[in-house]
């Protein structure tokens, strides 16, 4: 019986360590993704004075600590909305539902939003957009706030991956049109994970 408690004790935690790793290589699968789109010329956002001398983009370290697994409330009787953005440009928006979590012993919402207009990109049907500010905002990160790219889930819970946060690409380049973080998903807290603020070199 002891043995038996035993390996199962070996086989959780080992278990537990694989998923673990599995996020963190998500996480950091991501960044790499985001840095190769940023140093190729095909993809990049960067104005052309920058991209000479790009390096690569800050992060702060992967930290599973902001690997959240929310509970996700579905918000159906929303009305669409004109998001404001950095430009005059106000696109249609609805909020679609929201997440409910905790970090460091303390709860937080944040809402997640759907765009209207129909994505001209196949296998986008299921994209929720979820920006955010947090403490960090302006002190670290991005002043203007960061985002994060989520799937609608099939059940009631959702993993949000504070790691993979991105900035808005107006925070590179002033030609484009960001979407500004409405007030309810500003974050009191530090959420240090995610890219950090441009540096420019």
């Amino acid at each position: 019986m002891k043995n038996l408690f035993l390996f199962s004790f070996l086989l959780i935690t080992t278990l537990g360590f694989a998923q673990s790793e599995a996020l963190r290589l998500e996480s950091l699968k991501a960044q790499v993704k985001l840095n190769s789109e940023f140093a190729n010329p095909e993809t990049t956002i960067l104005t052309p004075e920058d991209f000479r001398t790009f390096k690569a983009l800050d992060f702060y370290p992967i930290d599973e600590k902001y690997i959240v697994n929310a509970r996700f409330v579905r918000t159906p009787d929303e009305k669409p909305f004109l998001m404001p953005t950095t430009t005059a440009r106000t696109p249609e928006y609805v909020k679609y539902g929201e997440a409910h979590f905790s970090i460091d012993g303390k709860e937080f919402v944040l809402s997640l939003f759907k765009n209207t207009q129909p994505y001209n990109e196949p296998g986008y049907e299921d994209y929720l957009f979820l920006p955010f500010t947090d403490l960090t905002s302006g002190d670290g990160s991005y002043g203007g706030g960061r985002y994060l790219d989520q799937r609608i889930p099939e059940g009631d819970t959702i993993i949000i991956d504070f790691n993979k946060a991105y900035n808005p690409y107006c925070a590179y380049n002033p030609k484009y049109s960001c979407p500004i973080p409405p007030k309810e998903n500003d974050l009191l807290i530090r959420i240090e994970a995610g890219v950090k603020n441009f540096k420019k070199y």
